[in-house]
């Protein structure tokens, strides 16, 4: 079988201290031990772009690949490395599937069955939830830091001070 491979790191410090690769090193691990086939054409990376956007450029040229039926799978880590918004998520599993794609996640271990799409919707879910919540809870300690008078560097375009 024919597959691809996907992953993706949100943060510009995870692609900095190069957090992708142990994704990347799992998935080929993994690829290797079911003797499938993955050219190096086929390895999209996207780092330092968050889930939470469907625009990230090997996404985009995954989905373009798969359309034109290049692959017969594609294997990711986690439902949350393809998208953090579980509306995304469906979508992006529902347009690979049509193009004959196989979407493959190594931490679903239930597969295709009925019981593996409900894990795979719960996961999606949780994932934009967890988003959701980091972002809440960055926003208030934040704005706590800055009413204690405590000088943030990287705030100082964020919150509008000379």
């Amino acid at each position: 079988m024919q597959v691809a491979i996907y992953a993706r790191v949100s943060t510009i410090n995870q692609k900095k201290e190069a957090t992708i690769d142990s994704q990347l090193s799992k998935l080929t691990e993994h690829v290797q031990q079911q003797n499938w086939q993955l050219f190096n054409q086929h390895i999209y990376c996207d780092e330092g772009i968050s889930g939470a956007r469907l625009d990230r450029p090997s996404l985009d040229r995954l989905r373009d690949c798969a359309q034109r039926g290049e692959f017969d799978a594609v294997v990711i880590l986690a439902p949350d490395r393809l998208a953090r918004n579980y509306a995304h998520q469906f979508l992006l599993i529902e347009e690979l599937e049509k193009s004959q794609v196989k979407v493959i996640f190594l931490e679903n271990p239930l597969g295709d069955s009925p019981q593996g799409r409900l894990l795979t919707q719960m996961q999606g879910m949780m994932a934009e939830y967890e988003r959701a919540a980091i972002i809440e809870r960055t926003r208030r300690g934040r704005i706590e830091k800055t009413r204690k008078g405590e000088y943030l560097a990287w705030a100082f375009n964020c919150y509008d001070y000379r």
